[in-house]
């Protein structure tokens, strides 16, 4: 009984410290993450979030899964219930301006800020921003197929097409953090075309 509240203390602690650190890094970077930091501004103990995560890499990893949970909890996810093809590009992208303009983390898109960062150091960390950002891009390229299929996209490449829209995201997404108030409409009015 005590090892299972053991345990469930500590699925709890990681969550909150994984929590923070998502917005932290949004801001500031994965690079800049530190257990030490984390303790501090949680008011932990630096030994107790060193348990829980053993190293600096293994806190970023778990900080990239709980912002990719996050991610699709409020962008994929709701997005799924329209019907696939355009509708579902559209509801992706309305998600997407959704998930940046609010914002959901301090710093915008948490994968627009540490992407840039680690696209040059080979390794885990870089490894799973990597794998996310496939899985979008995947999943944008496979809808916009489906809408080619229907008529109702520009009968276009669906991994290039996808490929400009998260690129076009990603400039929205800075655009926005600047306070450019356009930008969202720049992404619909692209989708516009597209679709």
């Amino acid at each position: 009984m005590t090892t299972d509240q053991r345990v469930a203390r500590g699925a709890r602690s990681r969550v909150a410290i994984t929590r923070h650190a998502v917005d932290v890094a949004s801001v500031e970077g994965l690079s800049e993450l530190s257990i030490g930091r984390l303790a501090t501004d949680l008011a932990m103990s630096k030994s107790g979030v060193a348990t829980l995560f053993r190293s600096k890499e293994q806190l970023q990893l778990a900080t990239i899964e709980t912002a990719r949970q996050a991610f699709l909890d409020a962008v994929v996810r709701p997005a799924l219930d329209a019907p696939q093809g355009s509708a579902r590009v559209r509801a992706l992208i309305e998600r997407w301006i959704a998930y940046a303009e609010q914002p959901l983390f301090p710093g915008g898109c948490f994968w627009a800020a540490n992407l840039p960062v680690f696209d040059s150091r080979p390794g885990p960390v870089r490894d799973a921003l990597q794998r996310q950002r496939q899985a979008w891009l995947d999943l944008l390229a496979e809808q916009i197929q489906h809408a080619a299929h229907a008529g109702e996209a520009i009968g276009r490449d669906a991994d290039l097409t996808a490929f400009h829209l998260d690129a076009v995201l990603t400039a929205a997404n800075t655009a926005m953090r600047l306070g450019e108030p356009d930008a969202a409409d720049k992404v619909r009015r692209l989708i516009d075309e597209l679709l």
